[in-house]
C-alpha cells in the first residue's frame, strides 16, 4: 500500500521547497496525536518544530476539533462580500481584545503570504486615499522573509530565496538588522550603527515611504535571528513620528511564541497593521487575519468605490476556520498555556547547556518558546549541505527537527514536555559532534 502509494505521489504532487530530483522519498503520515505524528510503517516522530510552525497546541487538539465539527453541521461556508456570520464577527472581537491600542478592524484572507500582501496594500492604498501619493516606498530589515506572494516576495528580497522572479518584483529600501546573541559585547555598537543608517535613511526618503515591514523580535525563515525589545520599539518610534507606518509581520511571532502573545505585546508599541496565521486555527485548517488601527480603516470610507479596498478571496472568513480560530484563543489564554511559555523557555535554557560548550556552535539563542544556534561550518546560510544531513540524522532517531541551512532551532508545539525538550537538545549536541567535527 505505502509503495503504491508514493508512487502516485511521484506522479502526481509537486512538493514545496523540494527538488524533486533528488530529494528522498516523502514520508507517509498515517495520524498525528499531541507532539507525536504517525508514519504509516508504524514510527512515533517527535515534531520539534510545530509542523512549520503551526500546531502550537499539537497535532489532533480535541478542543478544536470538536469546534470544526460543530461548525460544520451550522455553516461550513458563505460569501463574506456583503454577508456575515457569527464565528466571523467573534474571532475579530477576541482578537482586537488581545491586540493592543487601536487595532480594532479585521481584515481576513488564508495565508500568512496573503496577510502580508494585504497589509502592504493597505498601506500603500491609504496614502493614495489620504493624499499621500508621493508615499511609495516600502523598507524591510536585512535578511527578512515574508512569505512567497510578490509583494511578500519583495519585501524578504534580501533572503536570497527568491533570486529567480527578482526581475517581477519592486524595488524595496533594506535597512540592517543588528541581529544578536547571548554574550553578545557588540549588540549595542551593532544597534548603534543600525539606528544611525535608520536616520540617514528617514532623512533622505522619509516622505517618500509608505511603510516598513518587519518581524519583530525574530526572523523566522531567515535563520531565527533575534533582536532586543528596545530596539524594535525605538525603530517603531522613528518611524511613526514622521508618518510611516508601521507593519508587523507576526505569523511566527505570534500566538507565544516569543514568550506573550504577540510580539508587539513584549516590545510595548502598537503597529499599524499586524499580520497573524499560522497559530491561529492551531494549525487546523488555512486562515489569516490583517488587523488595521480604526485610523487606517476610515481613510478607506467614501461616497464611491474608488476609495474602498478592493481585494479579497472565496473563501474570506471561512467560518470553519473562525471556530478553529476562537478554540485556538481559548486555548492561547488559559492558564496551562501561559505557563508553558515559561515552562518551555526554561527548558531550553537548561538543554542549551549541552550545546554552550561546543567548539562546532556560536549564537546560542533563545527567546519565548524559540531556542537556536548555529553550526560553525565552511558554507553557511540556507542552502549549507550541512542542514539536509542534519535532517535526515535526526529522522532516523525519530525526531522531526528541521534546520534551517546551518541553523539548528526549535519550535514546539505548547503540550511538549521537559523531558523530549531535553532529549532534542542533547541529540543536537550529539549531531554536532558527529556530523559537523
Amino acid at each position: 500500500m505505502t509503495d503504491n502509494f508514493l508512487e502516485l505521489d511521484k506522479r502526481h504532487v509537486w512538493h514545496p521547497f523540494t527538488q524533486a530530483q533528488t530529494a528522498p522519498d516523502p514520508v507517509v503520515i498515517d495520524s498525528a496525536e499531541g507532539v507525536l505524528l504517525r508514519t504509516k510503517d508504524g514510527r512515533e516522530i517527535v515534531d520539534y518544530i510545530s509542523s512549520w510552525w503551526v500546531n502550537v497546541f499539537g497535532h489532533a487538539n480535541p478542543k478544536i476539533a470538536n469546534a470544526i465539527s460543530e461548525q460544520a453541521h451550522k455553516l461550513e461556508q458563505v460569501i463574506f462580500a456583503g454577508f456575515t456570520h457569527e464565528p466571523a464577527v467573534k474571532l475579530a472581537q477576541e482578537l482586537c481584545k488581545l491586540l493592543p491600542g487601536d487595532l480594532n478592524r479585521v481584515f481576513f484572507s488564508d495565508n500568512g503570504s496573503t496577510a502580508v500582501e494585504v497589509a502592504m496594500k493597505i498601506a500603500y492604498q491609504h496614502c493614495r486615499n489620504t493624499g499621500q501619493e508621493q508615499r511609495t516606498r516600502f523598507m524591510t530589515f536585512d535578511g527578512a522573509y515574508h512569505g512567497d506572494t510578490v509583494g511578500a516576495m519583495s519585501a524578504g528580497i534580501s533572503s536570497h530565496m527568491f533570486d529567480a522572479w527578482k526581475d517581477l518584483l519592486f524595488s524595496v529600501d533594506i535597512m540592517p538588522y543588528p541581529h544578536t546573541w547571548e554574550n553578545d559585547d557588540a549588540v549595542e555598537s551593532k544597534e548603534a550603527a543600525a539606528l544611525e543608517a535608520i536616520d540617514l535613511h528617514l532623512e533622505k526618503y522619509g516622505k517618500e515611504i509608505c511603510a516598513m515591514i518587519l518581524e519583530p523580535l525574530v526572523q523566522g525563515a531567515g535563520g531565527m535571528r533575534m533582536v532586543r525589545p528596545e530596539f524594535i520599539k525605538t525603530v517603531v518610534e522613528k518611524l511613526q513620528s514622521r508618518g510611516i507606518l508601521v507593519i508587523f509581520d507576526e505569523v511566527m511571532t505570534g500566538f507565544g511564541r516569543t514568550g506573550a502573545n504577540f510580539a508587539c505585546e513584549k516590545i510595548g508599541v502598537t503597529p499599524d497593521l499586524i499580520c497573524i496565521s499560522k497559530g491561529l486555527t492551531g494549525g487546523f485548517l488555512p486562515l489569516s487575519v490583517t488587523v488595521a488601527t480604526d485610523h487606517l480603516y476610515e481613510s478607506f470610507l467614501g461616497e464611491t468605490f474608488d476609495k474602498a479596498f478592493c481585494h479579497g478571496h472565496s473563501f474570506t472568513a471561512n467560518p470553519l476556520g473562525c471556530a478553529a480560530a476562537l478554540a485556538s484563543i481559548e486555548l492561547l489564554q488559559s492558564p496551562e498555556t501561559q505557563h508553558n511559555f515559561k515552562r518551555i523557555e526554561a527548558a531550553h535554557d537548561k538543554g542549551m547547556e549541552y550545546i554552550r560548550a561546543l567548539s562546532q556552535a556560536r549564537h546560542h539563542r533563545i527567546m519565548g518558546t524559540i531556542g537556536a544556534f548555529d553550526a560553525i561550518v565552511d558554507d553557511g546560510g540556507y542552502t549549507s549541505s550541512l542542514g539536509g544531513e542534519l535532517k535526515k540524522w535526526f529522522w532516523d532517531r525519530n525526531m522531526l527537527i528541521r534546520p534551517l541551512g546551518n541553523v539548528l532551532y526549535l519550535l514546539p508545539p505548547y503540550v511538549i514536555s521537559d523531558e523530549q525538550i531535553d532529549e532534542a537538545w542533547k541529540a543536537m549536541a550529539l549531531a554536532m559532534e558527529e556530523l559537523n567535527s
